[in-house]
């Protein structure tokens, strides 16, 4: 696999117009814009030199509920690799746009807390595609490297491209969650403008997330909130109880529609492990599970 070194991070509204591009009739078959191949391609992107604006982490923190520390907060380097994921799906090789993929699952493990000051190096790859019974899936590796030359942070995200399925696909290994009867510990009231205030500090643009105009054309309803805003909010709710060292993993369920009435609860398991869920205040059902190792 070749590693291609970059010297400063991607233009991300460059990469969403090129992500988007394949929706419009005859663009694949251009060489820059994704669509034109059969397979993800063997690519890895790398950057170094890659600090943390504090003015940036702290308006991060603010939107997702994170308490201002000394150490990012555990999902900020999603964030910081964020340029470098939408490069990897915007490669001309690359089988499909971005726009219109569906975040499944999303896994961190955080080896050791990042200090806000840090310079790290990021390194992103993507995984060949898997049948999955909606269509097929794929997953992005990212990994960041500290100051000591060592992996600090890692996740691993999974995408859906909805299309013909097959029925003979594995479902997903099942883990703990929160039972329906566990009370919640918290109510969330999510306005229609959440999505634009985390895209604001993300840099996650999708149309699906900034207003119903642009979300209706792709299939919802109303505009949705972002996956990993749930995910940061969550580990944010849970922030006292996180050790240094740990893995987190989620999976993404029904779309969050905006705005929203959402309740969180969580469970200690036997294991000592955490698990938690984020659902519907009046039907419910489950926007998000998750399980804290």
């Amino acid at each position: 696999m070749a590693t291609l070194s970059l010297d400063s991070a991607p233009n991300i509204p460059l990469l969403y117009a090129r992500a988007a591009a394949p929706l419009i009739p005859g663009a694949s078959l251009l060489p820059f814009v994704p669509g034109g191949g059969g397979e993800i391609p063997e690519l890895e992107l790398e950057l170094a030199g890659v600090s943390a604006d504090p003015a940036e982490v702290a308006a991060y923190a603010k939107v997702c509920g994170f308490t201002l520390r000394d150490a990012l907060p555990p999902t900020y380097p999603h964030v910081l690799a964020f340029s470098l994921q939408m490069a990897v799906m915007a490669d001309g090789e690359f089988p499909f746009g971005a726009v219109g993929l569906v975040h499944l699952e999303n896994r961190i493990v955080q080896l050791r807390p990042i200090a806000a000051a840090e310079e790290l190096t990021i390194r992103v790859r993507p995984t060949k595609l898997l049948d999955h019974p909606k269509g097929r899936t794929f997953t992005l590796v990212t990994a960041v490297e500290g100051g000591d030359g060592e992996t600090a942070w890692e996740s691993v995200s999974t995408f859906l491209r909805r299309g013909k399925g097959s029925e003979e696909t594995r479902a997903p290994e099942p883990f703990p969650t929160v039972p329906e009867q566990t009370p919640a510990s918290a109510e969330w009231r999510l306005d229609g403008g959440l999505g634009r205030r985390y895209a604001s500090v993300s840099g996650d643009r999708n149309p699906i997330h900034m207003h119903a105009l642009a979300a209706k054309p792709l299939g919802f309803p109303a505009a949705i909130a972002h996956g990993m805003w749930t995910k940061a909010r969550c580990l944010a709710a849970l922030e006292s109880r996180l050790p240094d060292t740990f893995a987190v993993d989620v999976r993404f369920r029904k779309p969050v529609l905006l705005p929203a009435r959402v309740e969180f609860a969580s469970e200690t398991l036997d294991d000592a492990s955490i698990a938690f869920t984020v659902r519907d205040r009046k039907r419910n059902t489950p926007h998000l599970d998750g399980r804290i190792k």
